[in-house]
């Protein structure tokens, strides 16, 4: 792999040309790369209360990369579509099966919920049901309900025997009790951007919703990745958007950005991730960049 088109010579300067490059390189690239393990679990919830923006598609293709690199790693689904739970190839929407609605609304432990991904060994996931559209209804009269995921996680971390690398929550397109539970829960916050006209639009709000969170509920929260998503690079407004989000998002934009790509929309009809679907596209390979860099930043700081 690594003398692949070792010889670009032949090559001429059209775009598939050129992206067909960018990926041999990028492969070569990534087959030399460590990704370092973090010395304790990272929490992270991926949310932006704008809906379409690449959340769910970037927690299951990062989720996939690092654990298809040795992290073992959990995903909890806290989206009523349940996306994330169907891309994971983790049947959902029976509500006779436990999920994280029960997790949430019932107190059931999170070892009777999650479910073991068959595609990916040391990947698990805490499945989603529509259900989780009617918590904030079931749990409006309960005290200390804002807390309710992270003691479940507390006490299932706290036994023995049990590890994660990573712990991913995916977020539903609001700042509702599902989202306040991801962001009681968690310890950073990965911000997903589409590279679109709108893109900055309720960024502020977000900041505002963090604030209050880290004042009220969890004081460790913080902002810490930002990722640009379904970028065109042949389009002034894309690098115009990556530019307006580097300046709101200085220390925490990804110099990875991922691109519109025909497999990563593709691969969820399968019931796959990017990177189960077609591990050689330049959408799989792109999400493999932004998870070592993931990485590298827990380590890094």
């Amino acid at each position: 792999m690594a003398t692949e088109f070792a010889n670009f010579d032949f090559w001429d300067d059209s775009p598939i040309a050129a992206q067909l490059v960018d990926d041999v390189r990028t492969r070569n690239r990534l087959e030399r790369s460590v990704f370092p393990r973090p010395r304790s679990a990272r929490l992270i919830s991926v949310t932006n209360q704008k809906g379409g923006v690449g959340k769910t598609t970037t927690v299951v293709n990062l989720a996939a990369s690092l654990s298809t690199e040795g992290m073992k790693v959990l995903v909890v689904d806290l989206d009523p579509q349940g996306n994330a739970s169907t891309a994971l190839s983790i049947p959902h929407g029976d509500a006779r099966k436990p999920s994280s609605y029960d997790v949430l609304v019932n107190d059931l432990p999170i070892c009777a919920c999650i479910k073991q991904s068959p595609k990916l060994e040391l990947l698990s996931v805490i499945p989603s049901t529509i259900e989780l559209a009617s918590a904030d209804l079931h749990l409006a009269g309960v005290e200390d309900k804002e807390f309710r995921i992270k003691r479940a996680l507390d006490k299932h971390l706290a036994t023995e025997g049990v590890h994660y690398d990573y712990v991913f929550f995916d977020c539903p397109p609001s700042m509702g009790l599902l989202v306040v539970n991801a962001l009681t829960a968690a310890n950073e916050i990965l911000v997903t951007i589409q590279a679109e006209y709108y893109a900055l639009e309720g960024l502020a709000l977000l900041n505002d919703t963090v604030r209050l969170v880290k004042e009220q509920y969890n004081p460790s929260l913080e902002i810490t990745s930002a990722l640009v998503t379904m970028y065109d690079s042949r389009t002034n407004l894309s690098v115009e958007v990556f530019s307006e989000v580097k300046n709101f998002f200085p220390n925490q934009i990804f110099n990875t950005v991922i691109p519109r790509n025909v497999q990563v929309s593709e691969a969820p009809s399968h019931q796959e991730t990017v990177i189960t679907y077609d591990p050689r596209s330049t959408g799989s390979l792109a999400y493999r960049e932004a998870a070592l860099e993931l990485a590298k930043r827990g380590v890094d700081g």
